[in-house]
């Protein structure tokens, strides 16, 4: 384990991504006047306040077959799909109490879908926006991690190779930046 002596002599630049491209300043990173970096929760109070949407994608593997009984007839511990929308309805809504530097949000609308995208993988889809000062991308990430993992939970009993695979923003609008899409 590093101790904060250790920590002192390693350079860091809050610009280096890295990648090896140097990118604008991380906004939750202040390097103070001894080259010392410290967390922050940036300041939005002088942002304007502006409609912002996100949507973000968890991928849950399943094993060979498994899938389709689940959606048909649900799990050992009842509705998944309902209780993981519930679940990551929640989630969603909590977000600056689980990301230590994120801003509570008023969210206005969250709303969490179910796809089957293959015969034995499930897309959970999150949805969040709201009127703001600052983005909801971690809000619908949050959403759509919490929602996946309350399906691995309620199906765990059934195989133990259910596979959280992926967590990813899909898309964002509002905000200084503007639009982003992955697609």
């Amino acid at each position: 384990m590093s101790s904060a002596k250790d920590l002192e002599d390693v350079p860091v630049d809050p610009c280096d991504s890295g990648d090896g491209a140097a990118e604008e300043s991380l906004s939750h990173v202040r390097v103070d006047g001894e080259g010392r970096s410290h967390s922050v929760m940036v300041d939005v109070g002088g942002k304007p306040v502006t409609g912002r949407t996100a949507q973000a994608r968890a991928l849950v593997d399943f094993p060979p077959g498994l899938l389709a009984g689940i959606l048909e007839s649900g799990g050992p511990k009842g509705p998944i799909e309902e209780v993981a929308r519930v679940a990551g309805i929640l989630a969603a809504k909590r977000t600056g109490d689980l990301i230590p530097m994120c801003h509570p949000v008023g969210l206005d609308v969250v709303e969490i879908d179910f796809a089957r995208i293959g015969p034995d993988r499930l897309e959970i889809r999150c949805k969040t926006a709201c009127s703001g000062r600052t983005g909801v991308e971690m809000e619908a990430m949050t959403g759509a991690s919490i929602a996946a993992l309350t399906v691995y939970d309620m199906t765990k009993a059934l195989a133990k190779g259910i596979r959280v695979v992926a967590v990813e923003l899909l898309e964002k609008t509002g905000g200084k930046h503007g639009s982003w899409s992955r697609e």
